[in-house]
């Protein structure tokens, strides 16, 4: 894992540009808009994928692999910390004493010349982002934006826009949330999480304080969440909006119906005004006060707003359906925390009907799994009627001894709800042994699972051919 130094000044000319790990939703999002603004741009990614393709179709090189020679004549490198310290195309740029960018500080290159809206938070943040742009585009702004996931409506996470205004999805996971000159901070929760970074929760709190404490305008902030609530009672800032469910919100919601389309209320300076959305869930409506609390501060009226924020139509990897094979919907979800476990799966049990929800949970970061064990087997174990747990995607981090899939599924108190099965696609044929018409399979992870889902629809797909989908009321059997 690379830890970008934060601290040095980002120069005003970059010259051409090299991005390490390409394909990724936010770098990718980055390098387009850089492109769009007339810089030399060319990329890299450990594997191939249609958005490596995307970036081609746009002039873009993405060389597959990695290797020095991909970094050609570039004069700045920018890097994820998810990248390894030995990467040859980071040495390269290292010995040639190339400027070396995280990629929060290139996307604070192009966003420090606009109107900022930073939307940050342990979970929500993508799905925030994209209702807030929607909510502009509806409005007959043109924003500009860099999503962590792709808004469907629109096919991309970025985009260059003549409105003034600039949206991001802001990542506090390593502190370089607080480079940016935010104008407008939308603060969406405050968990216990990236303690790998921060060290103590305490240290969480204290750069949200100050994230909060930098907004030269507005900062909107949940008035539900435990640790949103800590970080509101410590903000210095003269102009703060919360939005919740709490009777004190400033932006309260409430009559959340999740049966069929969602529907809510927002209770704003002593006016109900009703709203609908297009995504389900009962976490979406609250999503949706945040939203609309954004577009209120920007100037917008509250019922215009609501109406607006109801267009978006959710982003990529964020319960995305995949596709239905003899009754069985395969969807895939970013979750990666038990907070955002349950809500996307409660999520799923408002439209499943009377299918049952197996969730296929790849457990993320091996420090994650190892504090967070036992949160992940409650929560999964409540909320999906059977899991399959994967492996530990270790992403940045090197492997803990002892730290497998297996810590999760040990902690079901019925073992007859779990298996724990390392191999993929193992994974995908259980997987269509067990399922019947009209239940959900649900991926889950902020790793590369996704990457699993064209193996679980084949397994469908073949399984479904044979006649052998189960149709009866069979549970599922252990690995």
């Amino acid at each position: 894992m690379i830890k970008p130094d934060l601290d040095i000044e980002i120069p005003a000319e970059l010259g051409a540009v090299h991005f390490v790990g390409i394909g990724g939703a936010g770098m990718s999002g980055i390098a387009r808009l850089f492109k769009a603004s007339g810089l030399t741009v060319t990329g890299s990614d450990r594997s191939d994928s249609k958005t490596a393709g995307k970036l081609r179709a746009l002039g873009i090189p993405v060389a597959v692999g990695h290797d020095a020679a991909n970094v050609g004549e570039a004069d700045t490198l920018v890097v994820t910390s998810a990248l390894w310290p030995d990467n040859p195309e980071y040495l390269l740029a290292k010995e040639r004493g190339l400027t070396i960018l995280h990629r929060s500080q290139a996307l604070a290159w192009l966003v420090n010349r606009q109107r900022l809206v930073a939307v940050a938070g342990a979970h929500g943040k993508t799905t925030s982002t994209g209702m807030i742009v929607t909510g502009l585009l509806e409005l007959d702004q043109e924003p500009s934006f860099v999503n962590g996931g792709v808004i469907s409506e629109l096919g991309t996470s970025s985009a260059l826009g003549d409105g003034g205004i600039f949206v991001v999805e802001a990542d506090e996971s390593d502190g370089s949330f607080l480079l940016y000159d935010t104008a407008v901070a939308l603060i969406t929760n405050v968990d216990p999480d990236h303690l790998d970074h921060y060290g103590s929760v305490e240290a969480v709190e204290d750069a949200f304080v100050r994230f909060a404490d930098a907004a030269s305008e507005l900062v909107v902030i949940s008035s539900d969440d435990a640790g949103a609530l800590r970080v509101s009672s410590r903000v210095q800032h003269p102009r703060v909006l919360s939005f919740g469910e709490a009777a004190e919100a400033d932006f309260r919601v409430h009559s959340i119906v999740t049966d069929g389309p969602v529907s809510y209320v927002i209770d704003h300076e002593g006016v109900s005004y009703p709203g609908t959305l297009r995504v389900p869930g009962h976490h979406n409506a609250i999503n949706a006060a945040g939203a609309v609390a954004v577009l209120v501060g920007l100037g917008f009226a509250p019922d215009a707003a609501i109406a607006a924020v109801g267009s978006f139509g959710g982003t990529g990897r964020r319960f995305e359906l995949h596709g239905t094979i003899g009754g069985v919907s395969v969807y895939d979800d970013y979750a990666h925390h038990p907070t955002e476990v349950a809500a996307a799966l409660t999520a799923a049990r408002t439209v499943v009907g009377e299918g049952r929800i197996i969730a296929v949970h790849q457990p993320h970061l091996y420090s994650r799994t190892q504090l967070m064990a036992g949160e992940f087997a409650e929560t999964l174990e409540r909320t999906a009627d059977f899991t399959i747990v994967l492996d530990v995607c270790g992403a940045r981090e090197d492997p803990v001894p002892g730290v497998t899939g297996a810590l999760v599924s040990e902690r079901f108190a019925d073992p007859s709800h779990v298996a724990y099965i390392d191999d993929w696609q193992r994974a995908a044929d259980f997987m269509a042994e067990t399922v019947r018409p009209g239940d959900f399979v649900v991926t889950l992870g902020c790793g590369d699972v996704n990457l699993l889902v064209p193996q679980l629809l084949a397994a469908l797909e073949r399984a479904s051919e044979a006649g052998s989908l189960p149709a009866g009321d069979e549970e599922p059997a252990g690995a």
